[in-house]
């Protein structure tokens, strides 16, 4: 006879433990202690083994039955019940083995060697925002379990805050770190794919202000005037007569120099499009090879008698070991009147307007600004920064 709620409920524990039958399996065994638990029994193989279903009254008689329902399907598809319950279990606790933080870290140590290790390279950004942003939206989130909703959501509340670029980062990352667990055979899709097309509207880009060829008079004059620093105006003078960016010249060295020759070698791994290339082991890269006008000779000699034994050829205000600020030379400009009007890195482009207003070549100020066409290695012309260079004193 089938049990009923009742007699489940009044069922005393005697001297010894004891079961009352269900049916079609089914049956709750009473412990000497008053412990009662739910069981099925079935036949398998010629054998009758049981499997638990849980303890009274946690699993009421209901519950019992409809799990006693399932083990025998499984038994009539010819699938053992209790193989199916350690496939759960595995498959439970590898969920939570790989978590979105779990995966996400993985990610990081493996790529984090093929990210720039600058102070604002990739390296750094992608950890900062992962334990700002990513790991406590998705972090403790089986990977397997995260969907296009929670990516979207997470992205959003960056998106919220108005850091839009970061928000792209983001995307990136969540790509790359989903793309790794496919790789790792955790997930089938990836949840972060086509994110890109909901990102919220980018604002107009602004690139670096820089001067046109009737102003650069009127800021030579002015770096003339300019009292502050003797590095950072040589350093400024550096970047006019060669068109270098200011992060190859705050990492330059007097061994990087050749003023016989009149000729700056800076290795790959100091130029922005070769760095990457680098750290990849993309083959042998060359160096860039820079030119040297006469006055750039006369800055570069400069600055080595100061500096004496540094390993820097400008180094840094507060320790000598380390560049100069990358802020430096922005500050300096802002103090000499041109804030919002020019920048470093707008000096490139300075440099490249004003020689083609002059008549050179597009493609030299082109190679003289580093952006490079084929394998080209050669930084550019000697002769073009004489042109403006006598009026920086």
């Amino acid at each position: 006879m089938p049990l009923t709620d009742t007699a489940v409920r009044l069922a005393k524990p005697g001297e010894k433990e004891f079961s009352l039958k269900d049916g079609d399996g089914l049956f709750l065994y009473v412990s000497v202690r008053g412990v009662k638990s739910w069981h099925f029994r079935f036949s398998w193989h010629g054998k009758q083994p049981r499997i638990s279903l849980g303890t009274y009254p946690e699993i009421s008689l209901r519950d019992a039955r409809e799990l006693r329902d399932q083990a025998r399907a499984l038994v009539a598809r010819g699938i053992d019940p209790r193989a199916e319950r350690r496939q759960a279990q595995q498959a439970g606790a590898a969920s939570q083995q790989n978590t979105f933080e779990a995966v996400a870290e993985r990610w990081y140590a493996f790529r984090s060697p093929r990210l720039s290790s600058a102070a604002k390279g990739g390296r750094h950004q992608s950890r900062l925002y992962l334990d700002k942003d990513l790991l406590p939206a998705l972090g403790k989130l089986p990977i397997a379990d995260i969907r296009r909703a929670d990516v979207l959501a997470a992205v959003r509340r960056v998106e919220k805050r108005g850091a839009l670029n970061v928000a792209e980062k983001c995307r990136t990352w969540l790509n790359q770190i989903f793309r790794f667990a496919i790789a790792e055979g955790l997930i089938e899709t990836n949840p972060a794919a086509d994110m890109d097309i909901v990102a919220a509207a980018q604002p107009p880009v602004r690139h670096n202000p820089y001067l046109k060829r009737e102003e650069l008079k009127p800021f030579l004059l002015k770096l003339r005037e300019y009292d502050g620093s003797v590095f950072t105006l040589l350093a400024i003078r550096l970047l006019m007569l060669t068109g270098v960016r200011t992060g190859e010249v705050r990492a330059a060295t007097p061994g990087q120099f050749d003023l016989d020759a009149a000729l700056w070698t800076i290795p790959p791994e100091n130029v922005k499009q070769l760095a990457l290339k680098v750290k990849d082991g993309s083959g042998d890269i060359p160096p860039y090879l820079v030119p040297l006008s006469r006055q750039a000779v006369d800055v570069a000699r400069q600055l080595m008698s100061m500096t004496g034994q540094c390993k820097l050829l400008i180094p840094g205000r507060n320790n000598p070991n380390t560049p100069m600020s990358e802020n430096t030379v922005n500050d300096a400009i802002s103090r000499m009147g041109y804030k919002g009007k020019l920048t470093g890195h707008g000096l490139r482009a300075t440099l490249s307007t004003a020689l083609n207003e002059m008549g050179y070549n597009p493609d030299w100020g082109s190679k003289r600004s580093y952006h490079m066409r084929g394998k080209t290695r050669y930084a550019g012309l000697t002769t073009m920064p004489h042109t403006w260079s006598s009026g920086g004193g």
